[in-house]
């Protein structure tokens, strides 16, 4: 266990040092080919600017509207339904942020975490729905926006079902492992 700690520790150092010393001994520019790479890094950031800035205001919209507290209270039938636990709801708003916004779902999971905390059933289940699910909106929108592709139907439709079986696997594992 301590050799892969002390690997762990210093392997982001061993790269740093030697990838530009490889590039150099293979007659790679290594300055100019790093300015050239963060400059094209700059140009993706602000070509994905618009996108991001379309994303975020959705958010805004779908959260202020009431859209959001009218998904939850369609979705607790099926919660109550399935016999799950009823403080399973207030997991919901969680389960619906995360595949819109990974900020907006860390600050809802901050706030189940404050408010249950870290070790009750919903701060736990709080913090597996985060690593289980993706922000399947916000990769539609940023990042296929970002490099033009426009069908993006199927994309869609399969990281939504990925979300809804994290959810769903999360909420079975977390049971099962803390009761």
């Amino acid at each position: 266990m301590k050799l892969i700690t002390e690997a762990a520790r210093w392997a982001i150092p061993f790269l740093l040092f030697f990838i530009p010393l490889y590039a150099h001994f293979r007659k790679v520019p290594v300055y100019e080919t790093f300015v050239e790479g963060a400059e094209d890094g700059f140009k993706t950031a602000v070509k994905i600017i618009p996108f991001l800035i379309g994303m975020l205001v959705s958010i805004g919209v779908f959260v202020d509207s009431g859209a959001l507290r009218i998904l939850i209270d369609l979705m607790k039938p099926f919660f109550l339904k399935m016999g799950w636990n009823p403080d399973l709801l207030g997991v919901i708003p969680l389960a619906i942020m995360r595949p819109l916004s990974g900020s907006g779902a860390l600050g809802v999971a901050t706030q189940l975490i404050h408010q249950y905390g870290p070790d009750s059933f919903i701060g736990r289940l709080a913090s597996t729905l985060q690593g289980s699910t993706d922000t399947t909106f916000f990769v539609l929108a940023v990042y296929f926006g970002s490099v033009g592709i426009k069908k993006h139907r199927y994309a869609l439709k399969v990281g939504l079902l990925a979300d809804g079986i994290g959810l769903i696997a999360s909420i079975w594992i977390v049971s099962r492992v803390f009761g």
